[in-house]
């Protein structure tokens, strides 16, 4: 099958073809025809296989009829992240090249102004993030009732992220008559319940079980110590080991201040890193996606804000730093490398306390993922050692080549005298125990004759600015 089976217009067709594409996708093959037929499509296939263009072409050969209205979009879609988003503008801009479409962006940490100018001028293509979305629909520079194609992609990560009450808010904006298209690379129970609100007689495409890896990647389990230096030095034993054949690669994290961290951390031990999470600014995002692309950057640490749906084509390697507390985003991980047909490698690194997210990543994708160098019962005493020891800049313990031996131990073997904090400290118990000793001493008669004539308030020295007219 060709795309030119699928009918397309020539228009769209001319554009594949300059981008290099014959034969469609599984997913693009199932999702297309149904799509320009007008009816309602339920995609499901695991990360890297063509969603995108799955929805964008037949979009843009519906939309060759027909014009847009100030502030009433025709088409709208909706997208977890700001990257997301840009990457789907920047596939209408390929693929739309014969058009003369007008396509607004609307996401966080850019200028109302411009994007209220583009509304402005009729928008026929509205990509989205659903906060912004509603931002710009209350300050009444967006009306939704003309809306005719509905697109939520990565829709079990919208749901994830907590975006459900916006979508169905967002759904209530725009005409019932609409068509949707609803993407996603997992689709769990619950979510499949959902999506019995936002589409009417589905039609489902699914071109492989949900959740599950491309038989392209091979997946290792790596053993770490519980410590985060240890995590940090086996992360850095893996980039080694695996040499020229990182040509790059992407480290996940769990949490935005880990990210920071092991960039740091990479940093100074002088990797070629970046680093990518949701507190940085829009344009210092893009910027370090863009780096990454080029090549500019080897090694790109980074949180699931990476995870859903970038086309970074070409990535050698992904690590998990941490491992996913939720099991479907381990597989969005790893789909970052082993895209195309190309071949990827995604290590996992663990420690004691991640067994039940293992077994839980295990259970959903169907099978059990190989340990590179033993499984966690050969860890070490070393491994789990409280503290790193101290390393010169060799890299050798200190210790093990005749170092200074840290204060305790020097006191102990040659006699010196304890650090003079600790002699301040002995000497302030020592002062106060003997303050209290000499309390108990005094006689009990003398202390009640104390505290008998002791002065009420301030006795007889009572302050010149509480005295009124030289009286008390």
């Amino acid at each position: 099958m060709t795309f030119a089976d699928l009918g397309l217009s020539p228009k769209v067709l001319s554009a594949v073809t300059d981008a290099g594409y014959t034969e469609p996708t599984p997913i693009q093959a199932g999702a297309i025809p149904h799509a320009l037929e007008g009816k309602d499509v339920l995609g499901i296939a695991q990360t890297g296989t063509g969603k995108t263009a799955s929805f964008v072409l037949p979009m843009l050969t519906r939309l060759e009829r027909g014009r847009a209205r100030a502030r009433m979009p025709r088409t709208l879609i909706l997208e977890p992240t700001r990257e997301l988003a840009a990457q789907v503008e920047e596939n209408f801009v390929k693929y739309g090249k014969n058009h003369r479409l007008n396509i607004a962006l609307l996401i966080g940490g850019v200028s109302f102004d411009e994007q209220e100018k583009k509304l402005e001028r009729g928008a026929d293509v509205l990509i989205a993030t659903p906060g912004r979305l509603l931002d710009h629909h209350e300050r009444g520079k967006l009306l939704l009732t003309g809306v005719e194609i509905l697109v939520i992609d990565e829709a079990d990560r919208m749901l994830d992220m907590g975006f459900i009450p916006d979508i169905e808010r967002i759904c209530k904006l725009i005409p019932f008559t609409r068509q949707t298209l609803f993407f996603s690379a997992t689709m769990p129970p619950e979510i499949t319940k959902l999506t019995q609100q936002f589409l009417q007689a589905p039609v489902r495409v699914e071109v492989s079980r949900p959740a599950t890896a491309a038989v392209n990647i091979t997946q290792r389990l790596v053993k770490a110590g519980s410590k985060p230096w240890a995590k940090r030095e086996r992360l850095r034993e893996l980039i080694r080991a695996e040499g020229d054949e990182v040509k790059n690669a992407i480290i996940f994290c769990n949490r935005k201040t880990e990210v920071a961290t092991l960039f740091r951390s990479l940093a100074r031990h002088e990797f070629d890193a970046g680093a990518l999470h949701g507190d940085m600014d829009q344009r210092a995002r893009m910027m370090m996606l863009e780096n990454f692309r080029k090549g500019k950057l080897r090694l790109l640490v980074a949180s699931d804000v990476a995870a859903r749906g970038l086309d970074i084509p070409d990535v050698s390697h992904v690590f998990n730093y941490d491992v996913p507390t939720h099991s479907e985003d381990y597989v969005h991980r790893i789909g970052r490398t082993g895209r195309a047909g190309r071949s990827g490698k995604a290590f996992t690194i663990v420690t004691r306390a991640d067994q039940k997210y293992v077994s839980g990543i295990e259970k959903l994708i169907g099978q059990q993922i190989e340990w590179l160098d033993g499984n966690l019962s050969t860890l070490t005493a070393e491994d789990e050692a409280e503290e790193r020891p101290r390393r010169g800049r060799s890299g050798r313990d200190e210790r093990a080549r005749g170092g200074r031996k840290p204060a305790p131990e020097r006191a102990k073997h040659t006699g010196e005298a304890a650090p003079k904090a600790q002699d301040d400290r002995r000497r302030r118990k020592d002062a106060i125990k003997s303050s209290n000793e000499a309390e108990q001493r005094r006689p009990a008669r003398q202390r009640e004759r104390e505290e008998a004539n002791a002065p009420v308030g301030f006795g007889d020295d009572v302050p010149d600015f509480m005295k009124v007219h030289g009286k008390v």
